[in-house]
């Protein structure tokens, strides 16, 4: 996994030659509206590598073969579960996949495994990647505990290893974090409750505060980031916080809580909650109790289904989305650098994240999340086919869909 003198001149040479070929070509736009140049052979040349350079035609990735192919070993993903978010089976394994496909990379050349929600199972998944011959390990750990311990077993072997998606606190001292900008997310989240109450005319709002689980780092970084934006209202008396109890990412326990709240405190009439599944939960609880559409803001994240169709229905204000497309291929471009034994461009590693536990920034490749409401589904998670229409658009929210201008 070292690097050369010789291959390093070697590679500069390339560049350089790249550069002055690129130079004697034509700028064009792709489909998806990036500009690129051609080379005196009329194929295109990919842009340098950057947090911002991936599209949903994944034509940044093509630019990688190269890389790719300077690589050793195996990439493993270790994904966490399929119940606290559809995500991980819906987008993220499949986009995954095709961007490692982009790249170059044979299917005997990547596994991609999800723990079931099992941190052993997690261990055990680990440990066959690297017997297999794994050299980078993309982790989605469930706690940062097991995710630790992991991420310290694969290092003391010469493996490298990427937080993909949630920060492992206490990790390995040199890995990359790759994910949204969580404090974005939860000030998405935060300003959509603000304009929801204001949009729905909400009257002296008392709002009900829910969290993601603790022991999972972002939802620490979304709560900071809503209750940043709430915090002045809180303070000047405009709303009133009920309260914030444990948080959890399991949806009956979410509604289970809110149930509880609801009867200790009836003049609830808004609620933060942390993603679109725990919304849902919530949702349910509020038709079970009459409550009518467009009186009470509810808030999510990952544009799901349920979450989609619940904007339309009135029942929630937005949700934020956070195109996977754009993680999975910033992920596996670090994974294919750490695979070849180079360094992390610093325009892909673009910020910083904190991690509390080793009391150090890690470096992070972090992308922009988006607010999605019924104004702008059309021209987002449709357009990026997130979800298709014929899911999206079922009879009970066809009227919304024509009026949000979906088809």
């Amino acid at each position: 996994m070292k690097s050369s003198l010789k291959s390093a001149v070697l590679l500069s040479a390339a560049a350089v030659m790249a550069v002055g070929l690129a130079g004697c070509g034509n700028a064009k736009k792709t489909t998806s509206g990036v500009v690129t140049t051609t080379t005196a052979t009329g194929s295109p040349a990919p842009p340098p590598i950057s947090a911002s350079s991936f599209t949903a035609d994944f034509f940044a990735m093509s630019g990688l073969k190269d890389l790719a192919a300077k690589g050793t070993g195996m990439i493993g993903v270790l994904l966490p579960d399929t119940t606290t978010s559809a995500r991980y089976v819906s987008f993220d394994a499949p986009y995954l996949t095709q961007a490692f496909e982009a790249a170059g990379l044979s299917p005997s050349q990547y596994s991609i495994d999800n723990a079931q929600g099992s941190a052993s199972t997690m261990q055990t998944q680990a440990e066959a990647l690297i017997t297999a011959g794994a050299t980078v390990l993309l982790v989605d750990a469930l706690d940062s505990g097991s995710g630790a311990a992991i991420e310290a077993n694969a290092v003391s072997k010469g493996v490298k290893v990427v937080d993909y998606d949630r920060l492992v606190k206490g990790g390995a001292a040199d890995r990359l974090y790759v994910s949204f900008d969580n404090v974005s997310v939860g000030q998405l989240i935060g300003q959509g409750e603000v304009d929801c109450i204001s949009g729905w005319n909400v009257a002296k709002p008392n709002i009900l505060v829910t969290d993601g689980d603790a022991t999972d780092n972002n939802a620490s970084l979304f709560a900071q980031g809503y209750n940043g934006v709430l915090k002045p209202y809180f303070d000047n008396g405009t709303y009133v916080k009920v309260g914030e109890p444990a948080g959890t990412w399991t949806p009956s326990v979410a509604a289970t809580t809110f149930e509880q709240q609801y009867t200790a405190h009836p003049n609830i009439n808004a609620v933060v909650t942390p993603n679109d599944d725990n919304a849902n939960a919530v949702i349910a609880q509020l038709q079970k109790l009459n409550i009518k559409p467009k009186t009470f803001p509810t808030t999510g994240q990952d544009a799901s289904l349920s979450g989609l169709q619940n904007i339309l229905k009135g029942y929630q204000c937005g949700t934020v989305y956070k195109p996977v497309y754009l993680e999975a291929q910033a992920a596996a471009a670090a994974a294919l650098f750490l695979r070849a034994g180079q360094a992390i461009p610093a325009a892909l590693a673009n910020g910083t994240t904190r991690d509390s536990t080793a009391n150090t920034d890690v470096k992070s490749a972090l992308l922009t999340p988006v607010w999605v409401t019924g104004d702008n589904m059309a021209a987002t998670v449709v357009k990026d086919k997130a979800v298709k229409v014929s899911d999206l658009c079922v009879s009970a929210v066809a009227a919304a869909c024509t009026a949000a201008g979906i088809q």
